[in-house]
């Protein structure tokens, strides 16, 4: 017996990768699309859930299919629930691509977090997807610039009370690398010195034998995120003042 999916309930994910420079999020082109149409090309991943699945086991199906990953940092971030977010045209192509008849769809909205490792973007090159500077993005189909713009307002505000953005970086990286993150999302300028200073002084760093090769400047060190220290520090009940006393 087929699972029938929820004709009316669906999940939009915000994926997005690093890739030392700047942020990235992970778009699809629409399938059954006609270039003759009104309708964007490009949308975040997504699905109707299936009947037999929760909201989090759809969002995680949605994330595998796009990524092939598996154990992901994923977070439910918002309901679009308007009852006019997709109509006319958007709403028959949700039909005519799903196979149902709805008048209206809810959508959940979820942002992922995936280091940007070659494996991963040869599967979503090969998948036809494409991971797009965040910056860059003017229109998506739907609503999905406005899910979107959500999942980028909660992921600064993690990014500000949370390790998240170790998520983003590989398990060895620079304090470069580690600051051009915060600058990317946050889409502020950070002074080194300082912020070098305080994420040295949080204790939440630990620094590798190992250097940059290979580069014109002289190679800086390699560190990785010290998860003990960091939950010693929740337990104890004190604050990331790392980053909320910057100065910028």
């Amino acid at each position: 017996m087929s699972i029938q999916m929820n004709q009316s309930l669906s999940v939009d994910c915000a994926v997005f990768g690093f890739n030392g420079k700047s942020l990235k999020v992970l778009l699809i082109e629409r399938r059954y699309y006609k270039p003759d149409t009104r309708l964007d090309k490009l949308k975040l991943p997504g699905a109707m859930i299936l009947e037999n699945e929760t909201l989090p086991e759809a969002a995680y199906r949605v994330l595998e299919e796009a990524t092939g990953l598996k154990n992901v940092y994923l977070k439910q971030m918002d309901i679009f629930s308007d009852p006019k977010r997709v109509a006319g045209e958007e709403l028959e192509w949700i039909n005519r691509y799903h196979g149902i008849q709805t008048d209206r769809v809810v959508t959940v909205g979820y942002y992922a977090l995936v280091k940007l490792d070659s494996r991963t973007i040869a599967y979503t090159t090969a998948k036809g997807a494409q991971w797009v500077d965040v910056d860059s993005i003017q229109r998506l189909a739907m609503d999905h610039k406005a899910i979107l713009s959500a999942a980028l307002t909660v992921l600064c505000r993690e990014m500000l009370q949370s390790p998240v953005a170790f998520e983003l970086l590989p398990r060895k990286f620079t304090i470069r690398a580690l600051q051009n993150l915060y600058s990317a999302v946050l889409g502020i300028e950070i002074d080194n010195r300082n912020f070098r200073k305080k994420i040295l002084a949080s204790g939440f760093l630990t620094p590798t034998a190992e250097k940059e090769q290979g580069v014109a400047h002289k190679p800086a060190q390699y560190y990785t995120f010290n998860k003990n220290a960091y939950k010693k520090a929740l337990k104890d009940k004190l604050k990331l003042g790392f980053i909320n006393n910057w100065r910028y």
